[in-house]
């Protein structure tokens, strides 16, 4: 058997922070978890969570039976892989040196959440991943296969029992050394592998992750309404941004840190180390009028290689657009005013909120009268009568 102490020391080698082994056949509660959390729709216009539950599933080059076919590939490593029996799963910090929570002050910018305002963190962990497990196969002669967010694998459950840290009540994974700013990656294999001690629950009493949270996102401590999580509306979510949450975007244009920069296990973690994923002050923080006038191929330029672009334009400047309106600096007007003859109704829609918010009553219904009725779309005309 391939020594515990051999394989971190690779992974070590090729600059991953955080290392751990768990038993893929071990069993485990989450599937309960994913039922209930599909079951109350928390999901939101995340259809592809639910579609995974009928996907057939294929391993070791095999079909899998009917019968293992409908087993939801989310609800255990072996139902993804049967011939899984060690699932290796890896950290990477991106513990930012600035504090996202005091550039919420920072009303004429535009915040993009700190995982995400540098190069995709797919591209760089996963080639390192596939290195790593290169060598685990050559060592153990067994075969590989490499995740990094992109199949139906659980990897936070997976991460607390290999000991990287635990889910915390905010549901995402905290580490005693990393705090909560870890991206993971995982590698099943056929190969039996020593695991780790799982990692206990270290939150305790702390409830501060649940209290921080604008729109009121967690149900119950580690539950997380998905419909109402900032991140998941200025990223995920496809349709305009709710009226009751607009205002709590505040200067959030791509994400949300909150419930992630409370958390107090953050004081133990280092600056991140990985130059290649490093922190971009020119997309952390950027002028909302300049993020305003951005057309679709600025957009694409601006945020290549980083996951902002995979949103697209369209609801990037939405986002935008809502952030202008809760600066409340009347000089950003002009900004939201020319937003008003963008080809996206998800951004003169709300353009029109915003204007709503910076201009005084008169002003803003002269320009209703000149604009209102030139609008076709029904719900942007339905922001013009709100």
């Amino acid at each position: 058997m391939l020594s515990s102490a051999a394989l971190k020391a690779q992974a070590r080698a090729f600059g991953f922070d955080a290392i751990g082994v768990a038993d893929a056949r071990d069993a485990w509660p989450n599937a309960t978890w994913l039922d209930e959390f599909l079951s109350n729709n928390h999901q939101g216009e995340m259809s592809w969570m639910a579609q995974q539950q009928s996907s057939p599933v294929s391993g070791g080059g095999a079909e899998r039976s009917e019968v293992e076919g409908r087993v939801n590939a989310r609800s255990h490593p072996t139902a993804l892989w049967s011939e899984a029996k060690s699932a290796i799963l890896i950290g990477q910090s991106y513990a930012p040196a600035d504090n996202s929570l005091a550039l919420l002050n920072e009303k004429g910018g535009g915040l993009v959440s700190a995982y995400a305002a540098r190069r995709d963190y797919h591209d760089v962990i996963k080639g390192k991943l596939k290195q790593l497990a290169q060598w685990l196969a050559r060592e153990t002669g067994q075969e590989v296969k490499v995740f990094v967010d992109t199949a139906p694998l659980m990897e936070k459950p997976l991460a607390q029992r290999a000991g990287l840290g635990w889910q915390g009540k905010h549901t995402n994974l905290v580490s005693r050394e990393h705090g909560s700013w870890l991206f993971l990656g995982a590698i099943l294999t056929a190969a039996e592998l020593e695991p780790d001690a799982a990692e206990q629950d270290h939150c305790g009493s702390c409830h501060a992750c649940l209290d921080i949270c604008p729109t009121n996102a967690f149900p119950a401590p580690y539950q997380l309404d998905a419909r109402k999580c900032l991140a998941y509306l200025t990223i995920e979510s496809k349709s305009q941004i709710p009226r009751e949450y607009r205002e709590a975007l505040g200067n959030r244009v791509f994400g949300c840190d909150d419930c992630l920069a409370i958390c107090p296990w953050n004081k133990f973690a280092e600056q991140a180390r990985e130059q290649r994923i490093a922190l971009r002050d020119d997309l952390r923080l950027a002028p909302l009028e300049q993020l305003a006038a951005l057309d679709d191929t600025q957009f694409r330029t601006r945020f290549a290689g980083t996951p902002v672009k995979r949103t697209g334009r369209d609801r990037f400047v939405r986002n935008v657009a809502c952030a202008i309106g809760n600066s409340g600096k009347s000089e950003l007007a002009p900004a939201a005013e020319r937003l008003l003859d963008d080809s996206s109704p998800l951004v003169r829609g709300m353009a029109v909120w915003a204007l709503r918010r910076l201009l005084d009553a008169e002003a803003f219904d002269r320009l209703k009268s000149s604009r209102a009725a030139e609008e076709s779309e029904p719900d942007v005309r339905g922001e013009w009568d709100a």
